[in-house]
This record gives structure tokens, sequence and C-alpha cells, in this order.
């Protein structure tokens, strides 16, 4: 789905739309007395969702109020898309970037599967702003559209094609290691993780812009299905584990918008796509791992299998060592625990870099909460025989156990951030659709573009 066919230029032919809040509609005077009979007769006060249409007299659509209640006009703007009839509106009041952006993340549905689809309602905006909003909307759609597809559609291989159209799309350069390459070419954990799957285990690399320019490097957690590998989950946990390729969709997501902007920045994208299935190949366990840095990880659970992933990707990261480093994943129910669904849980080596991001959140309404990387908690996962345990016997500290076993494979000198995201709606909110989400993609894409513009 692109996002284009919900904008236009401001032009003579839009309906006037106006927003009204409770404390507005007190003092507000309506422009006619039929108007006033109408909205009377429609019972129109100004409550989130009401809304009033105005006909002239040939029964046209001339005019439309829509109540705010006491909600924001970014809440109200996604409730009117969902709620007015098809056609082209221009929006009377001052409303901000992001009330814009929600038309169009309201009306977002993934359509890939569906041949009947609903007419959209197009907003009029500034012809100024429009390849912004739409440059912006179009990464929430790729990062929605990535984790609503299904796991026989979207396979590691899958994976791999999506990044290599977007490389093509922007001339990127895509690079994919498959298979037995991996091992050659030494990421041993994302092929132990991998191997067992029908579709090969993979690293894809993208790499964009001018080599002088400052570095920035996104890595994204890319397993296409999680099993849980040896260690099963239940039916109730694998239904929804297409999406635990969200951290990939993500930084995928936030690569199209930062090249769409032509950003000048030197931008890495490394993800490590499985499947973390179930066959004779699968890693076991009490098996121990050699990492791409030397260090030895003894399995303690089989469906803790995205640190490891990610561990050889991080390390890949740091052998250019960037000026930041991102990675997403959806990682840890531990996470959920703490924050919710709607909330990122971030980790940070650096808190001036972290509070600074978290501000970003608040302004972009993309919310984000640091946990502490508390390094006492390593003793939580010590091993006997190898340096380390990939999870903790524990019930305590997941989210933190799991941080602090990525940092393991990140240099410190190098400014990071690890998001712990759920990526998934899990229900419907205005403009906010059940299903794939983006995640802390705003808030970073917004201060990358502050920091670098």
């Amino acid at each position: 789905m692109k996002s284009q066919q919900f904008y236009q230029p401001i032009s003579g032919h839009a309906i006037p739309l106006t927003l009204l809040n409770l404390a507005e509609y007190e003092t507000f005077q309506p422009c006619s007395d039929s108007e006033r009979r109408t909205l009377a007769v429609m019972q129109f006060g100004a409550k989130l969702g009401e809304m009033a249409l105005i006909w002239d007299e040939s029964g046209a659509l001339s005019k439309v109020y829509m109540g705010a209640g006491e909600s924001s006009d970014v809440v109200a703007l996604a409730t009117a898309a969902l709620k007015l009839p098809p056609g082209t509106y221009q929006i009377t009041n001052a409303v901000s970037e992001r009330a814009v952006l929600m038309w169009a993340l309201a009306q977002y549905r993934f359509d890939h599967f569906q041949k009947v689809l609903p007419l959209p309602r197009v907003l009029a905006i500034n012809p100024q702003y429009l390849p912004k909003v739409v440059n912006k909307a179009d990464a929430v759609f790729l990062v929605r559209d990535l984790i609503n597809f299904p796991p026989n559609v979207l396979d590691p291989e899958g994976l791999g094609a999506a990044a290599t159209e977007l490389a093509e799309t922007y001339h990127a350069q895509c690079q994919i290691w498959v298979g037995d390459e991996l091992l050659a070419h030494n990421y041993p954990a994302i092929h132990a993780v991998g191997r067992a799957a029908a579709s090969a285990p993979r690293l894809i690399h993208l790499a964009w812009g001018d080599a002088s320019h400052p570095h920035v490097t996104l890595v994204g957690k890319g397993v296409c299905f999680d099993s849980g590998g040896l260690d099963l989950k239940n039916s109730p946990s694998m239904r929804l584990m297409k999406k635990d390729m969200g951290g990939a969709a993500q930084v995928l997501g936030l690569a199209k918008w930062l090249m769409s902007e032509k950003l000048p920045i030197y931008l890495q994208v490394f993800i490590p796509a499985v499947e973390n299935a179930v066959s004779e190949q699968s890693y076991r366990p009490g098996d121990v791992l050699v990492m791409r840095n030397g260090m030895t990880v003894e399995i303690d659970n089989t469906d803790a299998e995205g640190r490891l992933v990610l561990a050889d990707a991080l390390v890949k990261a740091c052998e250019q060592p960037p000026e930041i480093l991102i990675d997403f994943a959806t990682l840890t129910g531990a996470a959920r625990v703490a924050v919710g669904t709607e909330i990122s849980a971030m980790f940070s080596n650096n808190d001036a870099l972290a509070a600074e991001v978290q501000s970003y959140g608040v302004q972009c309404s993309d919310p984000i909460w640091q946990l502490p990387l508390f390094q006492n908690y390593q003793l939580l996962f010590e091993s006997k025989i190898a340096d380390v345990m990939n999870s903790s016997p524990s019930a305590y500290a997941g989210a933190i156990v799991a941080a602090l076993f990525l940092q393991y494979f990140v240099k410190p000198e190098i400014n990071w951030l690890h998001f712990d995201i759920m990526a998934w709606n899990i229900g419907n909110q205005p403009g906010k659709p059940e299903g794939g989400e983006a995640m802390g993609v705003l808030a970073v894409g917004q201060y990358l573009m502050d920091k670098y513009s």
C-alpha cells in the first residue's frame, strides 16, 4: 500500500473540514440558520468522533464539522479519516504535522491478499510539505506490510528480496551471505539458529550514501518465524511469531525514510534473517557456540535465539565503527511486562543520547522508555562451561539480561541504542490498526534528521 493515495496538493475542489473540541464548541457560531438546524438535528456536541455533514442546495457535501472531544488533533484527525465519507477534504484548522501524518496511518490496511478495497479519504495539503509527509508515511507502511506478511511468503529468502528491492529503488548496495557462506565468512550463530529451516539463514547487508559522511548503522532482528526451536513454544505463544522479524522491518522502514530524504550520512543496515525451526539440524540446549568475536556461549534455551543472531550482526557492525549504532528487536516478553505493548523499551551505553532520543519519542508521539543496563545482572547468565549462557534460568530481569548479553558484542566506545519492541498493535486505535506497527522509527528517524540535516 502507498500513502500517496491519501493526499493531494491543495486545490479548489476539497470539502472544508473543521475540527471542534469541547471548549471551542461552547463559543462556536454556525455560519447560517440552516447549519444551526443541521447541527441540532444531528445532536452534534463536538464529542470525539461526532460528525456533522452539511449539504448544499444541490445535494452535494459542502462542509464537515468533526468532533475532537478533549483529544489532541492527532487523535481527532485519525478518527476523522476513518469515519468520513470517501472524498477529498481540506482542514480549516491549524493542525500539527503529526496529525496530518495520522490521516494516512489511520487508513492503512494490509491489502495484499484482498481484492475489494475501500475508497480512500484524501487530504489536500500544502504541496511544499507533501513529499515529506508521504516519505514518512510510506516508511511506516513498509514496516507494517513486512510484519503483516505471512511467514510462508516472507521467509528469510523473502526478507532478502525485500531488502534487495529497497536497495535497487534507492541505488544502495546490497550483499547477502546465505547458508554455508555464513560459516565461510564467520557468522556462526546466524547459521546455527537458522540451519534447521527449509529457507536457508542469511545475513543481509545494505549500504547507502557517501562514506565520507557520518556513519550510521542499523541492525534488525529478522527471525521470520519463531517456533522456539527444540524448546518449542505452545500454540498460543507461536500464533503471532511471524512478527518476530519486526526489528528487521523497523530498520528497513527507517532506512527507506532516511534514503528518500537524501540525508547526508553513510548508512549501513545489517539483518540476520532466519527461521527458528525444528529438524534434525536444530541447535540444542547445552550446545556451545563460538561467536564471531571469539566469545563462547552455552545454549540454555533455544527460544532465546534473537540475541544470538543479533550478536553476530552487531560484531560485524562494529568492525567499521559508526558514530551511532541502533538495533531493533522483538526480543523479550519481559520488556512487554515492563512497559506494555505501546512503549518501546530502550537501552543505551550513553545516557545523554538515550535522554535525547526519549525526548523525540514525546515530540513524535512515539513513546520510548529507557531501562537500565544494570551490570550486576550479568551474574544471572553466567555459565559453568562457557563465557556466558544465552539466557538466564531466573525469571527476573529478562529484558535487561538480553540487553546485557548484546552489550558483550558492542565495542564500548560506540554510541549504542538497543530497542526491545512489540512491533504489533493488539487492537485498533485511532491511527494504529491492529497488526504490524512501527515502534521507535518516527522518534529515531526525526532525531537523525535533525542531527544530520
